[in-house]
């Protein structure tokens, strides 16, 4: 693959919603509930706004911490770019890492580079590789947005929040909520999802019954 060169940020559409003045969340909520009302709305308003033009769209998620010497992030750089040569657009939460990689290979492949970033004490960075973007506040209102945005999923290795989205849209499909098919798939199957799928038949499955046999294949596990 070809070096991808970063866009300019004079090219690179990026929406932040704007901030409210909002009491610290110890407040009694009663007395400012409604001006974070007002906040989640505009939220919404703008999400839905934003992801009704993305056609074809494919979502990866992955891990923050990993770079250019991890073959997960060379791997998610490789299939966006192939997925973006197709005509798909990328969709990631617009930060370093995993989203990183799956939007440098959307931005190399010439396609559509998208980024939904979620606004952090820590201050995550929209990496430079994302042509068209939206902040939010919220985790679940962006989540939501990622619901509606696409009809593929592609988990890659990663923390707390990866493993947040990916048992979030698992459940969506599980109640059938989302009134589309969607794929799902986990890369990484014998590398890192092994002992989690062991853990869902044996557990979950077998001993708990907290589960279906057949919701199990809502999950591709797949290596490559």
């Amino acid at each position: 693959m070809a070096k991808t060169t970063p866009p300019s940020k004079k090219h690179t559409k990026y929406i932040c919603l704007p901030e409210a003045e909002l009491p610290a969340t110890k407040e009694d909520f009663r007395k400012t509930s409604s001006w974070r009302i007002f906040r989640i709305m505009s939220e919404f308003v703008e999400g839905f706004e934003f992801v009704a033009d993305l056609k074809k769209a494919v979502a990866f998620f992955g891990s923050t911490r990993v770079d250019w010497r991890n073959k997960s992030y060379r791997d998610a750089q490789k299939l966006a770019y192939m997925l973006a040569k197709e005509g798909c657009t990328i969709v990631t939460g617009g930060g370093p890492g995993i989203m990183e990689a799956a939007n440098k290979g959307a931005y190399a492949a010439g396609g559509e580079s998208v980024g939904l970033n979620i606004q952090l004490p820590q201050a995550q960075m929209v990496n430079e590789f994302v042509t068209k973007g939206l902040g939010f506040h919220y985790f679940f209102t962006r989540k939501v947005m990622f619901s509606f945005a696409c009809h593929v999923y592609v988990f890659f290795p990663g923390g707390f929040g990866t493993l947040d989205e990916f048992f979030e849209m698992v459940t969506l499909v599980q109640t059938k909520k989302l009134g589309y098919p969607v794929l799902i798939v986990a890369v990484g199957k014998n590398s890192y999802w092994r002992k989690l799928r062991n853990w869902l038949e044996k557990e979950v499955l077998q001993k708990l019954g907290g589960i279906k046999k057949e919701e199990l294949n809502i999950i591709h596990f797949v290596d490559s």
